[in-house]
């Protein structure tokens, strides 16, 4: 039985880090691209900060969630 609840932990540390890179691309790359491809003049504005602040900070806390979550692994 310690097995399968192992591998159920290691399951959703799993999801929550993939969950987790996905903010970090959705806060990151997302608008590192739009910023690549825009024909205007580079503008950085207070929007574009914040949401990048906060789809990072998800990451952070998903990711620290998901090391959290292995810590309940059985030996």
């Amino acid at each position: 039985m310690t097995l399968v609840h192992n591998e159920r932990i290691k399951l959703t540390a799993n999801s929550l880090d993939r969950l987790s890179t996905a903010c970090a691309a959705a806060g990151f790359i997302a608008p590192a691209a739009s910023f690549a491809t825009s024909t205007g003049a580079f503008q950085i504005t207070w929007g574009t900060v914040i949401s990048t602040s906060a789809w990072l900070s998800g990451a952070l806390i998903l990711h620290l969630g998901a090391r959290h979550v292995l810590r309940r692994l059985k030996s």
